[in-house]
């Protein structure tokens, strides 16, 4: 049922007035583990082409699946992170359907019976408001394998290394109105199972990809006919195929036409969603209780162990910034977008303005990490040595100015700032009788600026920059204002 609340939440422009966008998303996790849901092959990614494949996984006969407990304990894990209901029962059925790179001629999935119930997301917008969005359940079930279709003109290959590799599906219920608002959802989603460390979120390598089901109505109308777009493996991707599918299924209702409920692919090459095949229901796949399997019964004790595992996460991390940093909401938000960048902040602002910490790290860093393609973790600037250049600035030894001239001289040296400053004499100039030198030689040199100055003090700081490059950036800019005014009497 969907959240009343949502309704009209976003609409959108057709012939006949406005529609509603209704979305609802099936996201497949990768589970971080060395092996298989049902085999002991490795899961890695990568390796040559059938280099990751046990009898089991190549549906060899005879060969019987075995659950992998790791598979089950990340599972619970990321039920316990979303808030989730743990359901101390579930099965595993069969899902019967062929295709070639499906050995067993079924997956081995959960239907009636998953091992986490409902659960919620808070997912912050770019206006800063907060959505709620519902988990409808999450479920383990075997990946499949991969088919090739370029490489021969003649004939299609398949590597089955990925042939029983475990993921979760974690499906939401129809809480998302627009493109903007599931990029984000999955976004955060994203971030929680990396900060649980139960999906590594590697959307490039087929860790995370999404299924998206994309319906329209009148604004407070029933539900409309679905299409599913599926395995879109990017977030970018994932805005653009539900603009265009939404788009596509108002076009086709105002011009007299029923939209078919079939799932559809997203063509990353011209923006749009195709036919690719009818949608299936349940009945179709043939769901029953898979019989080489038994039921998975959960004690609390096993389950309060996990919880105890459970770390903390970006909405809590965020709400512990705001309170003891006094943070704005849209640098805890950055912070918190990645463990990694939390960490970093926190070791840099230990006994230092948290404000100037996270303007400096989201600022020059950040930049620089782009600039040179590399993660914080290999940033050539280390959490100490930025804290030391912040502490630089606070004592008066270098200027906003030069401390960026340190900054990369810090990126291609890796060295301690307060080693720099001294082999580059880069100290700031505070002496006041230095600086008054080199604003006499400035004000000497251009009469016809001084008069026009006087007339209008705005125009003062065309001085200070003059100083200030005179100076090579050195002079404290507070106090060459001050001499410059009670030179010119101002």
């Amino acid at each position: 049922m969907v959240n009343d609340i949502k309704v009209a939440r976003y609409t959108l422009e057709g012939q006949s007035g406005l529609w509603e966008t209704v979305i609802g998303i099936e996201v497949h996790a990768q589970v971080t583990s060395e092996s298989k849901l049902f085999s002991g092959a490795s899961a890695s990614y990568g390796g040559s082409p059938m280099s990751h494949v046990s009898l089991v996984d190549a549906a060899m006969p005879g060969m019987l699946p075995v659950i992998n407990q790791q598979c089950v304990r990340q599972a619970i894990k990321t039920g316990l992170g979303l808030k989730a209901q743990i359901n101390k029962f579930s099965v595993f059925d069969r899902k019967n359907y062929f295709y070639p790179d499906l050995p067993q001629g079924y997956q081995i999935s959960q239907f009636k019976y998953p091992i986490v119930g409902e659960g919620e997301v808070r997912v912050t917008l770019k206006d800063n408001s907060d959505i709620r969005v519902g988990i409808e359940r999450l479920h383990l079930e075997q990946d499949a394998g991969k088919s090739f279709h370029d490489i021969d003109p003649e004939s299609s290959y398949i590597d089955l290394n990925r042939s029983g590799v475990a993921l979760m599906e974690i499906v939401t219920k129809p809480d998302l109105r627009s493109a903007d608002e599931a990029k984000a959802f999955v976004t955060k989603l994203r971030t929680i199972l990396r900060y649980l460390e139960t999906c590594d979120g590697n959307m490039e390598e087929g860790s995370l990809r999404a299924d998206i089901n994309v319906s329209v109505r009148k604004p407070g109308d029933e539900l409309g006919t679905r299409c599913e777009i599926k395995n879109v493996n990017s977030i970018k991707f994932i805005g653009m195929a539900i603009d265009y599918e939404s788009r596509r299924q108002i076009d086709e209702i105002e011009n007299g036409n029923k939209i078919i409920q079939e799932t559809r692919l997203f063509d990353v090459s011209n923006g749009k969603t195709r036919s690719m095949r009818s949608k299936e229901e349940a009945h179709d796949y043939r769901y029953f209780p898979d019989p080489d399997l038994l039921p998975l019964n959960l004690d609390d004790n096993f389950i309060s162990e996990i919880a105890k595992e459970i770390p903390e996460l970006p909405d809590e991390k965020k709400d512990r910034f705001l309170r003891n940093y006094g943070l704005s909401s849209y640098d805890a938000d950055i912070l918190v977008s990645d463990k990694k960048y939390a960490e970093y902040f926190e070791k840099v602002t230990v006994g230092r303005d948290p404000k100037i910490s996270v303007n400096w790290i989201t600022g020059e860093l950040f930049s620089a990490l782009k600039r040179l393609s590399i993660d914080i973790t290999n940033s050539p600037v280390s959490c100490d040595n930025l804290g030391e250049l912040i502490d630089l600035i606070s004592e008066g030894t270098l200027s906003g100015r030069l401390a960026k001239d340190v900054f990369e001289i810090m990126l291609e040296t890796q060295k301690n700032p307060r080693i720099i400053v001294k082999e580059e004499n880069l100290s700031q100039i505070t002496d006041e009788g230095s600086i008054e030198k080199i604003v006499d030689k400035i004000l000497g040199e251009n009469p016809d600026k001084v008069s026009e100055v006087r007339e209008k003090p705005k125009m003062i700081g065309w001085f200070v920059g003059q100083v200030m490059k005179e100076s090579q950036g050195k002079a404290n800019p507070s106090s060459v204002n001050e001499i410059i005014q009670k030179k010119l009497g101002l």
